[in-house]
């Protein structure tokens, strides 16, 4: 017994054991990744398949209107020239109906785009727009609302206020809400579609994008629970999730790092010191500089979703490279997708910097 027992507990014997252990984790985790990825791979072949069978399209506007929020520029402003060529009835909402933006929309569309001041903040603004819209529809009603309108800001949770999270969900979530509480009738009595304009960070939980992601998610909840009620109707419901698209857009930004940065107290300073502020407007002006610079790819989704007769749920716009990446990346166990942000030399330096003086 005595000699078991040395023989147990020897150093050798615990080091087989260890390694034993370490091997049998290993093994486990890779099983977890081969089964989550073969997954993911069976879930891209499905919406492959799917996708090929809604091929047809409305064949044109005549008679069709539709709603697009923040047209002021961007995706929006493209958005609203593309429809009005394809002979729709377009209400272009846009935040400053006098500014450049709207102006010049107008100047380049035909008598059928009707430019429409609309703050997706404002209750007032929205009913108005309503009024607008059901004095001016065409035969067949209104076809779409396109939420397009949203806003994006980089800044750390811990920087930020309950304010600040406020004025992002305010646009990004509520705006897209009140617009679509108050224009389903006229949809659900054309059996048309609702169409919500989201990000892959609505899932991919990036450094600073804090409240831009809760808005984002919340999106999507809210398009997902409406998906499921109004397919009683014979409405459409999609998403569009575009990856980086930062040279391709203007998308507002009320804030940036510094701004909210200024704000705060001497401790907090200290600990997200300048030199890291600095990291990471560099890290986001930088990612930026690398998307996309042709917005095609997500006008087309768009144009997609309004005009096919079987639109896609989701529409995710990323590079043809980075896609099984971020078609796997929800499947991930916590742990392992966490550990992804951990490999970004961003994220290296930032753990050298904080406390820096």
């Amino acid at each position: 017994m005595a000699q078991s027992a040395a023989l147990v507990n020897s150093p050798r014997t615990q080091w087989f054991t260890r390694r034993f252990a370490s091997m049998t984790t290993t093994f486990f985790i890779g099983q977890i990744i081969a089964i989550v990825s073969l997954s993911a791979l069976l879930i891209f072949a499905l919406a492959k398949l799917v996708s090929r069978q809604g091929c047809s399209h409305v064949s044109d506007g005549y008679g069709r209107a539709v709603l697009i929020t923040g047209c002021d520029s961007g995706f929006g402003y493209q958005l609203a020239r593309c429809l009005d060529h394809k002979g729709f009835v377009v209400f272009a909402g846009c935040l400053f109906p006098e500014g450049v933006g709207a102006q010049s929309l107008a100047r380049q569309s035909s008598s059928n785009l009707k430019i429409l001041k609309l703050d997706v903040t404002n209750d007032e603004d929205i009913q108005q727009a309503k009024k607008i819209v059901q004095e001016s529809l065409p035969e067949k009603g209104l076809w779409a609302v396109v939420n397009n309108a949203g806003i994006s800001d980089w800044a750390e949770i811990e920087w930020s206020t309950v304010e600040d999270f406020h004025q992002m969900v305010d646009i990004n979530l509520f705006g897209a809400i009140r617009t679509s509480i108050a224009f389903l009738p006229l949809v659900r009595a054309a059996k048309g579609r609702m169409v919500y304009m989201s990000s892959i960070f609505s899932f991919f939980n990036c450094l600073n994008m804090g409240a831009y992601s809760v808005s984002k998610r919340g999106l999507e909840a809210f398009a997902d629970c409406l998906r499921v009620e109004m397919a009683s109707f014979g409405v459409k419901v999609s998403i569009i999730q575009p990856g980086n698209f930062g040279r391709a857009t203007n998308i507002l930004k009320i804030k940036t790092g510094f701004d909210i940065w200024e704000k705060l107290d001497k401790e907090r300073k200290q600990v997200f010191n300048r030199q890291y502020v600095d990291l990471a407007n560099e890290y986001f002006v930088s990612s930026c500089r690398t998307g996309f610079e042709n917005p095609d790819l997500v006008i087309d989704a768009m144009m997609h979703a309004v005009t096919s007769a079987q639109p896609k749920y989701r529409y995710l716009l990323v590079s043809v490279t980075d896609m099984f990446f971020f078609k796997l990346f929800p499947h991930l166990p916590t742990a392992l997708a966490d550990a992804v942000f951990s490999l970004s030399s961003m994220y290296a330096r930032r753990q050298e910097m904080l406390y820096a003086k």
